[in-house]
């Protein structure tokens, strides 16, 4: 297994941005899996607080935002939204931050009967990213 272009290990946070409640999961590059961690509810500053607490916490190399399109890959408003929330997460915590195509990412974790979906859909686009390092 690979740790990623760096040659150690890496750990990553991942976000399902929305609206009203932002998916959180967590996963490295020597696993190559994500667990879901939490759900902040998004109340402006309040959120971007709790998620300094859990980059604190958790120390990650890099942060992962799920980019939301529609099925044909066109982008609508709430892709605009995620890419300023990515934005402002990197210029908040200048941490390297990687956008993912997160369509289906909450139909995959509602198929997989998770509990906490934000959070499940947050591994599954976390996991899509894992996939794609090399």
């Amino acid at each position: 297994m690979s740790a990623g272009a760096t040659g150690r290990t890496q750990s990553f946070l991942a976000f399902d941005f929305g609206l009203k409640r932002t998916g959180v999961a967590t996963g490295n590059s020597l696993l190559r899996q994500a667990s879901p961690l939490t759900t902040v509810a998004a109340e402006g500053d309040a959120r971007f607080e709790r998620i300094a607490r859990l980059i604190a916490e958790w120390q990650p190399d890099a942060l992962v935002v799920g980019i939301p399109v529609h099925p044909d890959g066109a982008p609508h408003d709430n892709t605009r939204r995620a890419q300023r929330f990515a934005r402002q997460l990197h210029g908040r915590f200048q941490l390297p931050v990687h956008e993912v195509d997160e369509r289906y990412s909450t139909t995959e974790a509602a198929a997989g009967g998770a509990r906490d979906l934000d959070a499940a859909a947050a591994a599954v686009i976390l996991d899509q990213f894992l996939r794609t390092m090399t």
